[in-house]
């Protein structure tokens, strides 16, 4: 029986937090906020109908706009609330429930993998404690073999960077790039922030 997610747990603790979650982000998009940071990075590493993975999706925020910018989307998310609102917002990319501990889309007839994962919005800090290698494992099978991933998370949220890298490296992973910033500031030992380009070893 697999443990429930650190978001799982939150959304146990207060089941409207999902729908605060979602009703905030669409607040943000009417307000005119500049929602497609992530996304413009991740578009610029991939040629125009690559194939993108928006591990953690949420409501669809970064893989809506990756498909708008011409690509094929698949996003997964363990809250049926949040994908429910991915579907609603922005039909065309497949959102699916599904805990990234256990990603297995061959299994769910996505059998393509991918030019890119993108995993943004602190979703690394909001997996099930002593999960994250897996799913870093799990990124690598679903990479294609010149394909790389994306992860962006903050400090201060129970995952250490320097556990991070290990996991990662553990995974199968090798580090291209550090940044900490989703617009391409270098990462150093002071950084608050990490964004990780890695690829399969």
């Amino acid at each position: 029986m697999r443990s429930p997610s650190r978001w799982e747990a939150k959304v146990a603790a207060d089941p409207e937090h999902s729908h605060w979650y979602v009703e905030r982000f669409r607040r943000m998009r009417a307000d005119g906020a500049d929602l497609a940071g992530e996304a413009r990075l991740v578009d610029a590493m991939v040629p125009r109908g690559s194939r993108v993975l928006d591990a953690g999706c949420g409501p669809g925020r970064v893989g809506a706009e990756l498909a708008a910018r011409g690509h094929t989307v698949v996003g997964v998310d363990v809250d049926p609330v949040l994908i429910e609102a991915a579907e609603a917002d922005h039909p065309g990319p497949r959102w699916l429930v599904g805990d990234l501990a256990e990603l297995d889309l061959p299994a769910r007839g996505v059998e393509e993998p991918f030019d890119v994962i993108v995993c943004a919005g602190n979703v690394m800090t909001f997996l099930a404690e002593g999960s994250q290698e897996e799913v870093l494992r799990r990124f690598a099978t679903h990479l294609a073999p010149e394909g790389r991933a994306v992860v962006g998370f903050g400090a201060g949220r129970g995952y250490a960077f320097e556990t991070f890298f290990a996991e990662a490296e553990r995974a199968g992973l090798v580090l291209d790039v550090a940044l900490s910033t989703w617009d391409l500031r270098p990462f150093g030992p002071r950084s608050d922030f990490l964004v990780a380009v890695l690829r399969r070893r």
